[in-house]
C-alpha cells in the first residue's frame, strides 16, 4: 500500500502525541516526586509480532528507547512458548526482572496488548522508577550489592490487571516486600491509566485511518527512520574509532571498571565491539546487555537527534554482544547502577570514539551522572517512614559551537530534579544550598558546562543514607585538547564531622540523625577545543560573572584578568605566546 506524504506525516504526529499524552497522565497523575515531579518514566508503542519500537514519548527517558522494546519483545516471546500467561482485553503485564530486557529493579514496567477485531495491533508500554522495591536498602541503590536479591524484588512477567481489574493478591505480594507501600497505590493506577489513555487515543487514529493503512504508515517510517540513520552514519569515514572510559568502582572493590570500544564504520553501518572491557563485578554496577544497546541507541540519538524514533533507527547499529564483560551482565549479578551510570558511561565512550570524525557533531563528555541519592527513614512528626530519592544535574560538554549546558539532566534521559519545595513538603529535610558549581567545567575553546552543588540536612528522626553516582575518580574528559571537567564529590557530615565516602561517588547506609548533612558537587562538563584558542573576552566575561576566579583564568586559559574585570590585553598576549612555545 502507497501512503501519501501528507497522511503519512498526520498519522506519524498522531502516533507520537499518542505517547506524549500517556507520558503526560503518568505523570500528572503519579503521587511519587520521582515520577511526577522528575519525569522519570516513558511510554511507548510496540510491534504485535517482535515488540519493535513504533513511538515513544518526546519527553520519556532516552535510556528506555532500547530497553522497553527489549522488554516487550521477550514478553511476546514468553508468551508464545508458555513461559507468561496468554493475554486477553484489558490485561496489564508488570515486570522489573532486568534480565529479561530491563534495567534496574526500580524501574518497573507495565505492557499492555491494544485488540482490533479480536487480535492484537500492538502493545502499550510504559516505565515508572519506584522510589522503592525492597532490597538491603531504602531506594534500592545498593552500592555494596553482590546479588541482585540484595537489591529488591524481582518480578516476571505477571498480569497486574485482569481484563481490567487490579489482581489483589498479586499486588499484595508486591506490597508485603517494598516499604512505604501504601504511597504505590497512586503510581500503579497512574501507568494504568496512562496506557488506558494511549489505547483510546490510538482507537481514534486507527478509526479514522483503518488498520491497513495504519500499518501501512508504520512500515514506511520505520524504513524512512534506518535509511535516515544510514545516511548520517555515512558522513563517518570508513575506517575503526577507538575509545577508553572508566567506571568510578563497583561499589566493593575499589578499582576502576575499564569499558573499551571499537567502532567501526563501514558503508552505512556502525558496528561497536567492546571487547576487552572489564569482566563481571562483583558490586552493583554491572549492566544487562538490554541496557548496554540502549546505551549506544541513546548515544547516537545524541550525535543524530534528526532521526525519527524508531527500531528501523537501530537497524544501522550493530553491537556485538560483550560476553564476558560487565556489560553483559547475567544472573544473579547485581545491576541497580547499570541504568543510571554505566549507561552514561557507554554513551561517554561512544562519543569519546566518534568526535574526532565527528567533529562538528559531538560533543565532550558530560558530567554522565544522574546522582542518585536515597534517604530512608522515621519521621517521628507524621508517624510514618519514608524513602526519598534525589537525582541531580550536571554540566554538558562543550561542542564545535558553544561552551556546555549548566546543570543539564543526564545523558540518559530528560529527568529534572524535584523542586526543593516538593522535597522539603514530603519529606524531613531542610536545603541549605542548591546552586550552579561555577568552575566544574573544563577548559577548552569552548568550555564544559558548570555542574550543581547542593546541601541538605536531616530536620528529625533517623535515617540512612546511600548513593551510587559516578566521575568521582576521574572527571568527564575534554575533546579535541580540551580539559577534563571536575570530578563528583560527595561529603557527609555527622555529628560535625565531615567525611568522605571509601569510594568516592558510592556508599550504602550511612546512618543520619538530626542536624546530619549531606553535601554534593556534581561534576562540570569536558571542554572543546585547545582553551588557548577560546576568546580572551569569553574568559573576562566568565571572571566578571563569578564563573571562574581570575587566577584560574590565568592557569586555565592563559587570560589575564585585572582587578577591575577587564581583560588586560598584553599581558594575555604574552602568557599565550609563551604557552604554545612550551615556556
Amino acid at each position: 500500500m502507497t501512503i501519501d506524504p501528507i497522511t503519512l506525516s498526520v498519522i506519524q504526529s498522531g502516533l507520537q502525541q499518542v505517547c506524549d499524552e500517556m507520558d503526560l497522565t503518568f505523570s500528572r497523575a503519579a503521587f511519587s516526586p520521582v515520577i511526577a515531579e522528575a519525569n522519570d518514566r516513558s511510554d511507548g508503542i510496540y510491534a504485535a509480532e517482535d515488540g519493535a519500537l513504533i513511538a515513544q514519548g518526546a519527553s520519556g527517558l532516552p535510556v528506555f528507547v532500547g530497553t522497553m522494546q527489549a522488554s516487550t519483545a521477550t514478553l511476546i516471546e514468553m508468551i508464545r512458548d508458555g513461559r507468561a500467561a496468554a493475554p486477553s482485553p484489558g490485561d496489564i503485564y508488570v515486570v522489573n526482572d532486568p534480565y529479561l530486557g530491563g534495567t534496574h529493579l526500580m524501574d518497573v514496567r507495565f505492557a499492555m496488548p491494544v485488540y482490533r477485531n479480536g487480535e492484537i495491533f500492538c502493545w502499550l508500554s510504559n516505565t515508572g522508577h519506584w522510589p522503592d522495591t525492597g532490597g538491603a536498602v531504602p531506594g534500592g541503590f545498593s552500592a555494596s550489592a553482590t546479588s541482585v536479591e540484595q537489591e529488591g524484588l524481582r518480578l516476571p512477567p505477571v498480569r497486574l490487571f485482569k481484563q481490567g481489574v487490579l489482581d489483589a493478591e498479586i499486588y499484595a505480594i508486591i506490597c508485603s516486600n517494598i516499604r512505604v507501600s501504601e504511597q504505590r497505590i497512586g503510581d500503579v493506577k497512574a501507568q494504568a491509566a496512562a496506557l488506558s489513555v494511549g489505547e483510546k487515543r490510538l482507537a481514534r487514529i486507527l478509526d479514522r485511518y483503518g488498520d491497513d493503512t495504519v500499518r501501512a504508515a508504520i512500515a514506511e517510517l520505520r524504513s524512512r527512520a534506518e535509511a535516515q540513520m544510514r545516511a548520517n552514519v555515512s558522513l563517518i569515514p570508513n575506517g575503526v574509532y577507538r575509545s577508553l572510559a572508566f567506571v568510578d568502582s563497583d561499589g566493593v572493590v575499589n578499582e576502576p571498571l575499564e569499558i573499551r570500544l571499537a567502532v567501526t564504520a563501514e558503508d552505512g553501518t556502525l558496528t561497536f565491539d567492546f571487547s576487552g572491557s572489564s569482566p563481571p563485578c562483583t558490586g552493583p554496577m554491572n549492566s544487562v546487555l538490554a541496557t548496554t544497546l540502549s546505551s549506544v541507541y541513546l548515544a547516537m540519538r545524541h550525535i543524530f537527534p534528526d532521526v525519527p524514533i524508531s527500531a528501523g533507527a537501530f537497524a544501522p547499529l550493530k553491537v556485538i554482544r560483550p560476553e564476558g564483560t560487565f556489560l553483559d551482565a547475567r544472573y544473579p549479578r547485581p545491576v541497580s547502577g547499570c541504568a543510571a551510570e554505566v549507561s552514561q558511561r557507554i554513551a561517554e565512550a561512544v562519543f569519546s570514539a566518534l568526535v574526532g570524525a565527528l567533529p562538528d557533531r559531538v560533543t565532550a563528555a558530560p558530567a554522565g551522572t544522574s546522582g542518585n541519592f536515597a534517604l530512608g527513614g522515621h519521621d517521628p512528626a507524621t508517624g510514618r517512614d519514608f524513602v526519598m530519592y534525589q537525582i541531580s544535574g550536571g554540566g554538558y560538554g562543550g561542542n564545535a559551537d558553544h561552551d556546555g549546558l549548566a546543570n543539564g539532566c543526564s545523558t540518559i534521559g530528560i529527568s529534572k530534579a524535584p523542586p526543593v519545595e516538593i522535597m522539603e513538603q514530603q519529606f524531613p529535610v531542610l536545603y541549605h544550598a542548591y546552586a550552579l558549581r561555577e568552575g566544574s567545567g573544563g577548559a577548552g575553546r569552548h568550555r564544559g558546562g558548570f555542574g550543581l552543588a547542593y546541601e541538605i540536612e536531616l530536620l528529625r528522626g533517623r535515617a540512612t543514607a546511600s548513593f551510587v553516582m559516578d566521575h568521582g575518580r576521574f572527571g568527564p574528559p575534554g575533546a579535541l585538547g580540551g580539559g577534563d571537567g571536575a570530578p563528583n564529590e560527595v561529603e557527609v557530615v555527622r555529628g560535625g564531622v565531615a567525611m568522605v565516602p571509601e569510594h568516592l561517588s558510592k556508599a550504602q547506609d550511612i546512618p543520619l540523625s538530626a542536624g546530619d548533612r549531606v553535601r554534593v558537587r556534581t561534576p562540570g562538563g569536558g571542554g572543546y577545543g585547545d582553551p588557548l584558542d577560546r576568546e580572551p573576552s569569553a574568559v573576562a566575561e566568565d571572571v566578571r560573572l563569578g564563573r571562574y576566579t581570575a587566577d584560574a583564568a590565568r592557569a586555565l586559559f592563559a587570560v589575564a584578568v585585572k582587578a577591575d574585570g577587564a581583560m588586560d590585553a598584553a599581558t594575555t598576549a604574552e602568557l599565550r605566546a609563551a604557552r604554545r612555545t612550551g615556556g
